[in-house]
């Protein structure tokens, strides 16, 4: 991980030193010195490389990122190559992929950079020699960089296994994009899985009882559990509006409110505001089951639930409090680091782990709570944040 937090630095480091070459280009009219000229282009090109290569080693990506990489080593051509097939060839010499794939097998059975003699009827051939490097990923060689040129050099054997190293990291990035959505992925199903059965069977069971005495409200119940678990396991995205997260929240009030009837009171005091903020999906309707679960069942009496959105400035501050039996606050401390407890909450770790990385860690859920004195959980969001939409 410290590997690619440096890439990604460097990245940066990168894309600044390029802004400033091409600033300094414009308002001195071009008159760079050659070896700010070098640096420059040199940079240029590997930033216009790290977007294809974030994609993988899939065809299209390839083409696009081969051909800033051959700039880059300056060959007349340049071959990536997975394990079955060139996926990508810059330059002459294109009748040679076939060989390239039988080469390259040396190179993911070892690991290491190797060198060869290319031989070719075609006088006019560029491909004499080729260095066939490895791009890894956590130490798996997931393709092979080749770059032919006329004659064998040193040089050429370094700058193509400079290339390759930084290739490898802008995979490995990929990859850790790859991972970081399924993870997402994951913990969203995690959550699903959470809605608790007795939940459904509690609600059929609620909106079986209205069926012969008030089939209109049957009706209404029956579509907002319909509405609801549609919006829970739907697959549209990692994120959605505050608005479709209250909508679900609601429908799924309406249905613990037929089970308890007057039992459990709820209080809605939301600013028009912050209805279009972006937020994770499933990450507040959760933590009102939580509060009905954890809340209501094993209380004596009524139960009152209060969930509150602000608008704050460039916030979003939500809070879903209870004045149900709350909870042990060692059992919640172990649930927010990770170590799940049926009895410290639904998800409260995994919503809290999401939101995290998200925004930050100034981010996290705030909880107060004791045993016997109710539960209040503090969600803020900022209501921009580069890179997050709602689907």
């Amino acid at each position: 991980m410290t590997a690619l937090w440096a890439v990604g630095a460097a990245l940066l480091v990168g894309a600044a030193v390029v802004a400033v070459l091409w600033r300094t280009s414009r308002t001195r009219n071009d008159f760079l010195t050659e070896a700010q000229r070098i640096t420059f282009e040199t940079l240029h090109t590997a930033w216009s490389a790290a977007p294809p290569l974030r994609a993988g080693l899939v065809p299209e990506a390839a083409k696009k990122s081969a051909r800033h990489l051959r700039t880059l080593l300056g060959t007349p051509a340049l071959a990536l190559i997975d394990e079955t097939e060139v996926v990508a060839w810059e330059g002459g010499g294109e009748h040679h992929a076939a060989q390239a794939v039988e080469l390259a097998g040396e190179v993911f059975a070892t690991g290491r950079t190797r060198a060869f003699d290319i031989s070719c009827a075609e006088p006019d051939c560029p491909v004499h020699t080729a260095v066939l490097a490895p791009l890894t990923v956590e130490g798996r060689v997931v393709g092979v960089l080749a770059a032919y040129s006329r004659e064998p050099s040193a040089g050429l054997v370094r700058a193509t296994n400079e290339v390759a190293r930084w290739a490898s990291g802008q995979l490995e990035l990929a990859e850790l994009d790859r991972s970081r959505t399924r993870l997402v992925e994951a913990e969203v199903r995690a959550l699903r899985a959470q809605i608790s059965p007795h939940f459904i069977y509690n609600s059929l069971s609620a909106i079986a009882s209205y069926v012969r005495t008030n089939p209109e409200r049957a009706r209404t119940l029956l579509l907002d559990f319909a509405d609801f678990t549609r919006y829970s396991f739907r697959r549209a995205g990692d994120f959605t509006t505050l608005s479709e997260e209250l909508r679900s929240i609601d429908q799924y009030l309406a249905l613990e409110r037929a089970r308890f009837g007057e039992r459990l009171q709820v209080t809605l005091q939301i600013a028009p505001e912050v209805l279009p903020v972006t937020v994770p999906f499933l990450c507040l309707q959760p933590l009102v089951e939580n509060a009905v679960r954890h809340g209501m069942e094993g209380k004596v009496g009524p139960g009152h639930i209060a969930i509150h959105a602000a608008d704050a400035g460039d916030e979003a501050h939500i809070t879903i409090e209870d004045d149900g039996i709350g909870m042990d606050p060692e059992a919640l401390r172990r649930t927010l680091a990770g170590q799940v407890g049926e009895t410290a909450g639904i998800g409260l770790g995994n919503i809290d782990e999401r939101l995290r990385r998200c925004y930050g860690d100034d981010y996290g859920l705030v909880v107060e709570t004791a045993q016997g004195l109710g539960t209040k959980i503090s969600v803020r969001v900022p209501k921009y944040q580069p890179g997050i939409h709602a689907s």
